[in-house]
């Protein structure tokens, strides 16, 4: 899932790296015109919009592993689709009581994604500095901006293969398939990276399994379950009247619509800064070349870019990112997000209405901002969004509502792509800048407003986040106390079982269930 995620992250945010050297090569006099470089823009975000919505849907009605893997071969729109899955593939195995720091440490990559994007062009831009410098005609700008996209493909190749040997979810198995034996069976996967072998001769509910050596160890002892053949457990089934009667109760639908536009309103500042950082170079006196020659001008100002997407992320994205994953699970989704969304309103408050004396008079403070911002939109919203889709809603749903609240941030995405290139010129060059980071003030306070319709996860297993069990037990793979119910006797097998030494009769790590 990670390496998914850092791969989006990369053909995402280097295509902001790659759009002055297409300019160079293919616009009139070496730039973009503002339609073309507003296509280039949310042709990524839209793709991603189409790939959240339908992924997440088909990740409900197929699987998740028979979608995992196939949706990052099918460009930006599967890079969208890799939302959706990966973030409920991960919290569906995961524990309750570490399901936060999973979800973030996924989907921190994009951080890392973002500056490799920025470090590759610094590297290709440097390498062709001579030929750049050399050929009026940007030839070798041709090739750099191909180099800086086809790199994304490595990382990616890495994360089709290992998505292809994961199992499917258990609890999709259980919840939506229906078959308990093939679910057991995937959770003794997750566990021990091996499927157990279940033998009659042995006494019962004992299971044995081979290691990479080929030695027979005994693994545990199971209670025993009655009836091996396939058994369904009695609940709702996937459907589109069922869909419909389940979001018509303003319970189940208040959620879904305080993630989704939650995660709009901090998409609509997120990618509407992040894919436009010559804006804040501008702003800052960094980045645009005063270089007469025409060739060095435009090394120079691939440079800087690079060099300045670099600074940013360091200086902000990658730690908010981390900061996420430590708290995450101590003090909550909900106060993390309230957090962010109120320190970025007050933050684009004081960037917009002090825009021309910050500028004027310390254009270093007006760059800490930008980085705090940066911060507190990682250390907050930009992660909190989404983690809590993929954990509020039932098994059968839980990928729909992700994808559905995904895709409504990238319309956010595409909307300030659109608000940010017509309107910052208004009066002339970027002299509208200052009215639009209020406007991004305006919507990070819609979003504190947003975050009261979602309830609190923090330490709640996904079945009674759902409503599907009372909450008193945890259900991920390594949660304790041992069941009591017959659902909740399955469900144990994601339990983690203690080890006992090693016995004279060459049997290893014999152990119970802990009752």
């Amino acid at each position: 899932a990670g390496a998914g995620f850092f791969t989006d992250a990369y053909d995402i945010f280097a295509i902001n790296l790659c759009a002055n050297m297409i300019g160079l090569v293919y616009g009139a006099n070496g730039k973009l015109t503002r339609s073309q470089e507003l296509g280039l823009k949310i042709a990524t975000p839209i793709g991603n919009l189409f790939g959240q919505a339908v992924f997440g849907w088909l990740a409900d009605k197929w699987g998740r592993k028979r979608m995992y893997g196939i949706e990052l071969v099918i460009s930006d729109v599967g890079i969208g689709g890799d939302y959706p899955l990966s973030a409920v593939i991960t919290s569906e195995f995961a524990a309750t009581r570490f399901r936060g720091r999973m979800m973030i440490a996924v989907f921190a990559m994009q951080g890392f994604g973002n500056i490799t994007a920025s470090i590759v062009a610094l590297i290709v831009t440097a390498a062709f500095k001579d030929p750049v410098l050399d050929h009026p005609d940007y030839r070798a700008v041709d090739y750099m901006w191909r180099i800086v996209i086809g790199f994304g493909m490595v990382p990616g190749l890495f994360a089709i293969y290992s998505r292809m040997t994961i199992p499917e979810s258990p609890r999709y198995t259980m919840d939506v398939e229906r078959n308990l034996d093939q679910a057991e069976s995937d959770a003794d996967f997750v566990k021990y990276g091996t499927y157990l072998q279940r033998f009659p001769e042995l006494p019962a509910g004992i299971v044995v399994m081979r290691t990479l050596t080929h030695r027979t160890i005994l693994i545990g002892k199971f209670d025993i379950i009655e009836d091996r053949a396939v058994r369904r457990v009695e609940m709702p089934k996937a459907s589109r009247r069922d869909f419909i009667a389940y979001f018509s109760k303003w319970p189940n639908l208040a959620p879904l619509v305080g993630c989704a536009y939650s995660w709009f309103a901090l998409d609509f500042a997120f990618y509407g800064l992040g894919l436009n950082p010559s804006i804040i170079f501008h702003a800052i006196g960094f980045g645009d070349s005063k270089a007469e020659d025409m060739n060095q001008r435009a090394f120079d100002n691939m440079y800087n870019t690079a060099v300045g997407n670099i600074i940013l992320s360091i200086a902000g994205l990658i730690p908010g990112y981390w900061f996420a994953f430590a708290f995450i699970d101590s003090w909550g989704r909900k106060p993390i997000q309230f957090m962010g969304f109120g320190a970025l309103t007050a933050i684009f408050i004081v960037m917009g209405f002090g825009y021309n004396k910050i500028t004027s008079v310390n254009q270093g403070s007006f760059a800490f901002l930008y980085a705090l911002a940066n911060f507190f939109q990682n250390f907050g919203p930009n992660s909190t969004t989404f983690v809590l889709p993929g954990e509020l809603f039932p098994t059968r749903y839980r990928g729909t509502a992700h994808g559905l609240s995904a895709a409504s941030g990238k319309l956010g995405a595409v909307l300030a792509q659109v608000l940010l290139l017509f309107a910052k010129d208004i009066g002339g060059l970027n002299k509208s800048v200052d009215h639009i980071l209020e406007v991004l003030a305006l919507f990070m306070l819609t979003g504190v407003a947003s975050t009261y319709l979602i309830p609190e996860t923090k330490g709640r297993s996904l079945e009674s986040l759902s409503g599907e069990v009372e909450d008193q037990d945890n259900f991920g793979v390594f949660d304790q106390p041992p069941p009591k119910s017959f659902r909740e006797q399955f469900l144990s097998l994601f339990k983690r079982r203690q080890r006992i030494p090693s016995s004279s009769d060459g049997w290893d790590g014999l152990g119970s269930t802990g009752r």
